[in-house]
């Protein structure tokens, strides 16, 4: 479509016409800006890997427990990659670790539960006393709901807090779980 209004715009006939001239410059624009969302995913997907898993712990990854009951017209399975998917991971994220605060577990668990929600994800359930945090988040664009726990556990005078976000379908997540798992840490960070 860019290229028909741009050859177009340089017809003797639109040379004539401003009201033509004008309404092939508004389709060359329209045509570019729907070009440009197809381009920009496919530099995105060319830039990061073919993961859809990411967790600050992958040698112990949080694990789902009341989530499973709607993931189950996941293309995804719900068991972490292993090794190949670490590697990945730890390659492309290198920064993405597990935070450790220095607050009791119950506070900790509580400012995540709060960050969870100021991040509008939705909370499908909370256990306090096993420091567990299970919500799911919908992607903007494409509506994708992908899933995501967050664990927390004492550790020596403060708690240490893990974080996994998993997609239901698709083999890459396009960065979308690394930047949403980015995205909580540093709000944990700031709080």
């Amino acid at each position: 479509m860019a290229i028909i209004s741009l050859s177009c715009f340089f017809l003797p006939a639109a040379r004539r016409s401003g009201r033509a001239r004008v309404l092939l410059l508004a389709a060359l624009i329209i045509s570019l800006a729907a070009a440009s969302v197809p381009v920009r995913m496919w530099r995105i997907v060319s830039s990061v890997p073919m993961i859809h898993d990411i967790t600050t712990d992958t040698d112990d990854p949080p694990q789902f427990d009341t989530v499973l009951k709607l993931r189950k017209n996941a293309l995804n399975p719900a068991a972490y990659g292993g090794q190949e998917i670490a590697d990945q991971q730890h390659k492309a994220y290198p920064d993405i670790a597990p935070l450790v605060l220095d607050l009791s577990p119950g506070q900790a668990f509580e400012r995540s539960l709060t960050t969870a929600k100021n991040l509008a994800w939705t909370i499908v359930s909370r256990n306090e006393e096993k420091g567990l945090i299970e919500a799911t988040d919908t992607t903007f664009w494409f509506g994708f709901t992908d899933d995501i726990v967050i664990r927390i556990s004492a550790q020596d005078k403060g708690s240490r807090i893990d974080l996994r976000s998993l997609s239901r379908v698709g083999k890459s997540d396009v960065g979308t779980n690394a930047k949403r798992v980015r995205e909580f840490l540093k709000a944990m960070k700031n709080r």
